[in-house]
């Protein structure tokens, strides 16, 4: 009988700064999935972001590690960190299945409207066959597949898992804009995260 194989979450972006929306999706996925953990991954240089401005790559692992210290189940890497050139998930998946061998199924998680454009990202097809796809979904927010069914073949789609997410309308770049403004982030980000933030005078 085969050794069934370990569920393992992938989350990676820019995390500039990671909030809750970030920890309650990856929440959501891990319980959905039965994932055994999720890595979080801050990308050191976003191949889709090439004029982005904020924290370092180092303040953002480290507002990521503080983020998940406190969830057993999750964790940060630094493996983008320690990678030359554009952060391509194609690379990092490569690197994690090297790793673990045949022992681990990796689902990388992203938000739905990224199925919108999944099609442009690097070595796509050959990213699908390294890992599945959780995508999550607000309630009451279907999550097409048609473009990616024409782009990228039928094939595919049974390596997308749609994951009920609950509604938080939280994103990075308010938060970097509420920091510029002087106004408070308490409750969008963990306390640990927004100490941290204060301490080290980011995004003000």
């Amino acid at each position: 009988m085969a050794e069934e194989k370990k569920r393992i979450g992938v989350m990676g972006g820019t995390f500039d700064p990671i909030h809750i929306g970030h920890l309650t999706i990856a929440e959501a996925a891990r319980e959905a999935l039965r994932l055994a953990e999720v890595i979080f991954i801050p990308a050191a240089e976003p191949p889709h972001k090439p004029e982005r401005r904020g924290a370092s790559a180092e303040h953002r692992l480290r507002l990521t590690q503080l983020a998940v210290e406190s969830n057993p189940f999750f964790r940060a890497l630094d493996v983008e960190m320690k990678r030359e050139g554009p952060s391509y998930s194609y690379d990092t998946l490569r690197a994690l299945v090297e790793t673990h061998g045949d022992h681990a199924d990796f689902y990388f998680i992203i938000g739905g409207d990224e199925l919108n454009t999944i099609f442009t990202w690097h070595r796509i097809l050959e990213l699908f066959s390294l890992c599945h796809f959780a995508a999550a979904r607000r309630k009451g927010a279907p999550i097409s597949l048609t473009d990616v069914r024409a782009r990228l073949g039928e094939e595919v789609l049974s390596r997308i898992h749609c994951v009920e997410t609950p509604e938080l309308e939280i994103s990075s770049t308010d938060i970097r804009r509420r920091l510029q403004e002087g106004r408070s982030i308490r409750y969008l980000v963990p306390e640990s995260v927004e100490t941290y933030i204060y301490k080290e005078g980011l995004y003000q």
